[in-house]
């Protein structure tokens, strides 16, 4: 039975671009985030694979991250941009031997990855959709570590470490994430055991949005379709996530990103929020002092546990002191909440 199906057999909803929104129970589910271990289909997501004894020096000359460090035990965050340095998209990248796997935006995957490709040339690697290959699993909450070592054997990985682990015969690569948060992605033939193994061990199956909850609170963007082309990687906190190298060669939009970073022109940052009102990736946001123009704009939005909108927001840094709101400069307002890591 396809993948999808089998996950409607078990009680997923899908939304019209075929992404699990949640199992019946959206609000018992984002609920179970707060005291118990969730798992999450990530359809949300594509995978481009890139194959061939050049692949690290290709990756290298188009992403923001150093690829050819990579080593195979871990992952680490990446994004592509314009050569006016605007992220086209972002990625999480990890390998599996000499092949290198491309996390992205599924609603993005076909172009970028058709795009990548025209700068191959001669260069010996290979693009791939690897999406039905491989299935995605996101596993979070307060024992999730426990659970998936449990599943598979051995210790979770620490965040941004990747072990392979085999779950029942087949060969499973762990991402260990920040915030107690781990990605599984399996053959696509073992995903049906891999998964009922998970629940068997205590994980309670979610929708998207509350892993996408997972993402805000890890302070981890993802550029999408609503966002395309309206960040500069800075002001997305990607270098604070490791997502930027500063001392590897030239890719588009270098030197954009390292004029920010090294002339101190960055005037927007990310700030993780809440709103007692409804959001979503896109939105924009006002500040009374910006003469009725947009202070900036939403990056993810997800219903939040205390109820209303947990989001991600780059906003002018100025802004913060005279208020943000959603939609408009009398729209609802932004509380600032807390992010894993330290801001300038």
């Amino acid at each position: 039975m396809p993948w999808n199906d089998h996950l409607e057999s078990l009680g997923a909803r899908r939304d019209d671009a075929g992404v699990i929104t949640d199992f019946g129970q959206a609000a018992d589910e984002l609920a179970a985030l707060a005291t118990q271990t969730v798992v999450s289909p990530l359809n949300q997501f594509g995978l481009i694979r890139f194959s061939g004894e050049e692949t690290a020096a290709f990756l290298n000359g188009q992403l923001s991250s150093d690829v050819r460090t990579l080593p195979a035990d871990a992952a680490q965050y990446s994004s592509y941009s314009t050569p006016k340095g605007r992220m086209l998209a972002s990625f999480l990248v990890f390998r599996d031997g000499d092949d290198y796997y491309l996390q992205i935006a599924a609603e993005l995957q076909p172009a970028i990855q058709k795009r990548l490709g025209m700068f191959i040339l001669r260069t010996k690697t290979k693009p791939a959709d690897a999406s039905a290959e491989r299935i995605l699993l996101g596993v979070a909450g307060p024992t999730a570590a426990a659970t998936v070592a449990a599943v598979t054997g051995a210790a979770a990985p620490a965040a941004q470490a990747v072990t392979t682990a085999s779950v029942h015969g087949a060969s499973v690569t762990v991402i260990g994430l920040s915030g107690d948060r781990f990605e599984l992605a399996i053959p696509a033939d073992a995903a049906e055991t891999v998964w009922q193994a998970l629940v068997d061990a205590g994980a309670r199956p979610v929708g998207e949005p509350v892993w996408r909850l997972t993402e805000i609170r890890a302070g981890a963007p993802w550029i999408t379709a609503a966002t395309q082309e309206a960040f500069v990687a800075q002001m997305a906190n990607m270098e604070l996530i490791g997502a930027v190298s500063f001392t590897k060669g030239c890719y588009p939009g270098q030197e954009i990103v390292a004029r920010t970073q090294y002339l101190g022109k960055l005037k927007r940052r990310m700030f993780r929020m809440h709103v007692e009102a409804e959001a979503k990736a896109g939105d924009e946001v006002y500040s009374s002092e910006m003469n009725g123009q947009a202070s900036g704009q939403l990056v993810l939005a997800a219903p939040a546990l205390q109820g209303g909108y947990e989001v991600l927001a780059v906003a002018q840094i100025a802004s913060l002191e005279h208020g943000l709101h959603l939609g408009s400069i009398d729209g609802p307002v932004l509380s600032r909440l807390d992010l894993p890591y330290p801001l300038d």
